[in-house]
């Protein structure tokens, strides 16, 4: 059966998301940001491999 392990993506070291200023202020005087997520893990942080484990013969 296989079992499920989750290891940090190495792509973004599980730092998945990061948020970007974009310098504009918006109406309430806060700061527009846009959040950006790892394509690689699609912003989870990190990645799951499929491992195999033979039991028996």
């Amino acid at each position: 059966m296989p079992q499920s392990t989750s290891t940090p993506c190495r792509d973004c070291d599980g730092f998945a998301t990061a948020t970007i200023t974009t310098g504009a202020r918006t109406s309430d005087g806060t700061r527009a940001t846009i959040p950006v997520h790892c394509p690689a893990c699609e912003g989870l942080g990190r990645s799951t491999t499929a491992v195999l484990v033979r039991v028996g013969k």
